[in-house]
Formats: structure tokens, C-alpha cells, sequence
């Protein structure tokens, strides 16, 4: 099992990297493999809509967006975790997901995604339902743990008090590794959905 983990804080050590880190701790206590990607301080400019990706498969900005779509591709799950800016996530980061998701033309088709979201007090689920768009357009089954994936935090390192949050963070990688390895079971024993030729239509006509 591999999950791609995109932090989209940039704050390096900051609480959404609190939440991310409890994650871990379960992926590496179930011998999961997994990539981070720390991307909140970087230069990612948003998709230009060039379109040069249906021709190549990646997008014409060859940064980081392209590596992480590289390690996708073979991974199981895909972790996005963002503080709240706004009552939404970093705009980094939606830039970032804007091009991943455009421009790997692959299947993603029962990859496993979960949101993380970090805030001092209120636009969490806002935030969340936002990131869990780019799954449920991509037939990637949704994580869900025994709460909204959440935690609070707004000073440096006042995650790691939230200890609800913390067991969010806990079961959620849990549930992640179970439904990722269920899946496999499934792709082995049944395959995957027959798939169907995506049908476009224009609301004008």
C-alpha cells in the first residue's frame, strides 16, 4: 500500500503537519508506504487552461505538480491537508489540485481520498466539502473517521492539545488503510466497474 500525503500549509511544522504526523504514525505502524509532499511554500501558479495536457498527459508547468502526479499514478490513496484561509483551503494548494487533477490524464478510478483541514475556530467544513469535491469527480472513494476530518489549532503547535482532532486523525488513517487494502481484495477477486465513456453535454444547447 502507498498514499501520497499533500501538505498544503506553509508552515513546515505547523498543526496541520500535527494532523498529518498522527496519520503517519498509523501508516507506519501498518506498514503503509507514503510520500509527503510539502507544497503550501512553494510557487505554483493556477491551471492557464493551455490544454497542452491532453497531448502529453502532464501539465506544461513542470514543477512540483508533475512529481506528485507521478507518484500518484501508482499509489492507493491520496491525503490532502490544508489550514483555513477564509473559510477555505490555501490557494496554493487549490492551485496545485487544480492542475494535478486537470492534467494526469490516468484513471484515478477507486484511488482512496481523505481530506484533512486545520483552523483556529470556524471555516472547517467548508474547507472540507471543498477538497472532497476533486475525489467525488475522479470515482475515488471518500475517507471518512469518527468525526469531520478536522482539528483545531491557531497558535504554533496548539494542535497537538486538540485530542479529538488527534483521534480523528487516528481512525481516519485506520479507516484509510482498510478501505485501500478492501479494494485491492476486491480489484483481485471482481475487478474494477465496467467503465463507461464519459458524455459531455452544454447547458446552451
Amino acid at each position: 500500500m502507498k498514499v501520497v500525503i499533500i501538505n498544503g500549509s506553509p508552515r513546515p511544522n505547523g498543526n496541520t503537519t500535527i494532523a498529518i504526523n498522527e496519520m503517519i504514525r498509523v501508516f507506519d505502524k501498518n506498514k503503509v508506504d507514503y510520500e509527503v509532499f510539502q507544497i503550501g511554500n512553494k510557487n505554483i501558479r493556477g491551471c492557464v487552461a493551455c490544454n497542452a495536457c491532453r497531448r502529453t498527459g502532464r501539465c506544461a508547468y513542470n514543477d512540483v505538480v508533475n512529481e506528485i502526479a507521478t507518484e500518484l499514478e501508482d499509489a492507493n490513496g491520496l491525503v490532502i491537508a490544508t489550514p483555513v484561509y477564509y473559510a477555505s483551503a490555501n490557494a496554493t494548494l487549490v492551485a496545485c489540485l487544480d492542475r494535478l487533477f486537470y492534467s494526469a490524464k490516468y484513471d484515478k478510478t477507486m484511488k482512496v481520498g481523505a481530506s484533512v483541514v486545520c483552523g483556529r475556530r470556524g471555516g472547517l467544513s467548508a474547507t472540507f466539502d471543498q477538497l472532497n469535491k476533486y475525489f467525488s469527480i475522479n470515482q475515488m472513494p471518500i475517507v471518512s473517521s469518527n468525526y469531520w476530518n478536522s482539528i483545531h489549532g491557531g497558535a504554533p503547535g496548539e494542535a497537538a492539545r486538540d485530542s479529538e482532532g488527534l483521534q480523528t486523525m487516528r481512525v481516519l488513517a485506520n479507516n484509510m488503510i482498510f478501505l485501500m487494502r478492501s479494494i485491492e481484495l476486491g480489484k483481485e477477486e471482481f475487478g474494477l466497474p465496467e467503465p463507461e465513456a464519459k458524455t459531455f453535454t452544454n447547458f446552451i444547447r
